[in-house]
């Protein structure tokens, strides 16, 4: 039996016929960009969010980039944030202008250890940008109560935690800015790229949906510097179909963690992932923590047996040639040499899951 760490096999089958409906209704219409399902999709998902705004741009990084300049956020400023995270968080900083200022994060959470945000605020400080990785929502309160305290912007980074709670809260609709992506492979996925900024803030939401059009309140009316980074309307007609499946499909990743928790707790040298009390884990990716430096082994092991697995991420930002800084990150550092993520997918059964938990246990318990 061979597992990936991800498929849509199950997904596609479901709603395919569905799906094929919709993008020949848009195709029949003719209007591909900005058509009238891009309206309808924000307006749904900012139902969804419980977010004022939802802008749909072109990528979550198109939505970092324009989320960070639709807050203020520019040259010479400073935004901290986290190095443990996919590049793109601290490349949109860079994009604007800003430096990037990272802090350690938490071993059991993955997430930003907000308490050690205050040490790195300086005059120049203008946003924090959350990380809500693989699915765990970022402690939220102080953060918030941080930020209020030194009026600093939030932009949230939820490009991997799509319908996660923290505190009755979709993630997202708690800082000034949420950002989204809609990558296949996210808890929601289009089938090609796709963003999408939230906002509560109206003047916020105006300069960004100005900035996704070349800078244009009105066509040919461009009076800022923008991008051309819009959400197509065949990509919002399949997110608007998805959307309708959020909450089950994320309850399908929960089953999934309920699975291996059962068969694997026990199991010395592994750690599970944690899901503390503010939040309703998501589980985009299952990441792991592989002990005593064997998370190689136990990859090529699972490899040797059919089992898909993944490193998110092996190399924290920080280390990276475009900024090796030279910090002490220590769990940051230790992390990037011990997660591994195991197969996880919605339709996931008990059979993949339990061949999934004996392979783990056959290489922890062989003595290595």
């Amino acid at each position: 039996m061979k597992i990936p760490p991800f498929t849509t096999e199950e997904e596609t089958k479901l709603l395919k016929p569905e799906i094929m409906q919709e993008i020949a209704r848009v195709i029949d219409s003719g209007q591909f960009i900005m058509g009238p399902d891009v309206k309808t999709f924000e307006t749904e998902v900012a139902e969804y969010l419980g977010s004022k705004h939802a802008i749909g741009v072109n990528s979550g990084t198109d939505a970092l980039v324009i989320g960070l300049l639709a807050a203020g956020v520019g040259e010479g400023d400073e935004v901290i944030t986290t190095s443990f995270t996919f590049f793109a968080t601290a490349e949109a900083i860079s994009q604007v202008g800003a430096t990037p200022v990272f802090v350690d994060v938490e071993q059991d959470t993955y997430n930003m250890d907000v308490s050690l945000i205050t040490e790195k605020i300086t005059e120049k400080t203008k946003a924090i940008i959350p990380v809500h990785l693989y699915g765990h929502a970022v402690d939220m309160k102080p953060l918030m109560k941080i930020a209020n305290k030194f009026d600093l912007k939030v932009i949230e980074d939820v490009a991997q935690a799509f319908g996660s709670l923290y505190q009755y809260k979709k993630v997202g609709s708690i800082g000034d800015i949420g950002c989204y992506s809609f990558f296949p492979t996210k808890n929601l996925g289009a089938y090609g790229d796709g963003g999408l900024i939230t906002t509560d803030n109206d003047e916020i939401a105006e300069k960004a949906k100005m900035l996704r059009v070349h800078g244009a309140k009105k066509k040919y009316r461009n009076e800022i510097l923008g991008f051309n980074s819009r959400l197509d309307s065949i990509q919002a007609a399949i997110l608007r179909v998805k959307l309708r499946r959020i909450d089950e499909w994320n309850e399908g990743r929960r089953r999934v963690d309920q699975g291996y928790k059962k068969l694997l707790s026990d199991v010395k040298g592994v750690i599970l992932p944690s899901e503390q009390s503010y939040t309703t884990h998501v589980y985009h990716q299952y990441t792991t923590r592989v002990l005593d430096g064997k998370r190689d082994e136990l990859q090529e092991h699972l490899k040797e047996r059919g089992i898909g697995s993944m490193v998110y991420y092996p190399v924290p930002v920080h280390k990276l040639p475009l900024y090796d800084f030279d910090l002490e990150l220590p769990n940051t550092n230790k992390l990037a040499e011990e997660v591994l993520s195991l197969p996880i997918f919605p339709h996931m059964n008990e059979e993949k899951i339990e061949t999934v938990a004996n392979a783990i246990k056959e290489y922890c318990g062989s003595g290595n």
